[in-house]
């Protein structure tokens, strides 16, 4: 312990308590244990009573399969290799076209939210395209550049720049104008300024923008597959619609909620640890 915390204890009359942070760990542990305990009753009440559903004869297996029959229709495609060669590709394209809207999202808002002229040049147009669904818009992506690669990235790119784009500009335009008066005190140049005020100060709206951009992202990309793909899991989708396999059908729409899951976790440990200093309410 260095000697100003030292100090500091000294004064306040107080001591470090042994294995205080081991208990705060595994305080910490058990919360977030109870918490996805909690979580979990719902989907596992469903699931049971879904499954009691088939096997009493109360619905159609047929058009709902029982969790089992899911299963192991599965279990059948990962064995096979289909399981990961389909997924593998949506992840492939899920992340270029996020990728390539997202940082273009990222640098616009950072044009327009940091300068002003930017702003009444690119703002109106931008605001404008941003209230065309951008679904409405896959038909006519895929009419200029066919059925392949470049129109599902660009039809993914094109769900994953608004988000972006709409709260990095946020983000910056609600940063304490006092601050900016502190950085020409300082005076810091252009760079340092956008590096050690803007993007720190506006880092909550930042993360948010591209939690959203991730998850639009990932709904692009069922769209761009199901139209026209020839791999991916709107593929598997499609073709099991057209052998009437419902079980694969539930198995590609499960993945696609388990991945997009699975991505909004990360991104929410994400901003846990780069937002941690932040004492916000948690309910």
């Amino acid at each position: 312990m260095n000697g100003g915390g030292e100090a500091l204890r000294r004064l306040t009359g107080t001591q470090e308590q042994p294995g205080s942070l081991r208990k705060y760990g595994q305080t910490l542990l058990n919360a977030k244990t109870g918490d996805f305990a909690m979580g979990a009753v719902l989907p596992l009440l469903v699931l049971i009573v879904w499954q009691a559903a088939g096997d009493f004869g109360w619905i159609s297996t047929f058009f709902l399969p029982t969790p089992l029959m899911i299963g192991a229709a599965l279990r059948e495609l990962a064995i096979s290799g289909e399981l990961t060669e389909h997924v593998g590709i949506s992840l492939w394209r899920a992340l270029t076209g996020f990728l390539l809207g997202g940082s273009l999202g990222l640098l616009f808002g950072l044009l327009t939210g940091y300068f002003r002229k930017a702003e009444q040049l690119l703002d109106p147009t931008l605001q404008m395209i941003r209230l065309v669904p951008h679904l409405a818009a896959a038909p006519l992506i895929i009419l200029w550049f066919g059925f392949g690669e470049t129109s599902k990235t660009l039809i993914i790119a094109n769900g994953a720049f608004f988000p972006l784009y709409v709260h990095t500009y946020l983000g910056i335009r609600s940063v304490d104008n006092k601050l900016f008066d502190v950085a020409k005190v300082l005076r810091f140049s252009p760079y340092k300024q956008l590096l050690r005020l803007i993007i720190p100060a506006s880092l909550p709206n930042i993360l948010l923008g591209l939690r959203l951009s991730l998850a639009v992202s990932w709904l692009g990309l069922v769209v761009a597959e199901l139209i026209g793909s020839q791999s991916g899991i709107g593929f598997l989708i499609n073709f099991a619609k057209q052998n009437s396999a419902t079980e694969i059908i539930f198995v590609g729409v499960i993945l696609f909620a388990v991945v997009g899951k699975l991505v909004d976790t990360f991104v929410r440990l994400l901003e846990a640890k780069l937002l941690q200093w932040r004492d916000s309410f948690e309910g």
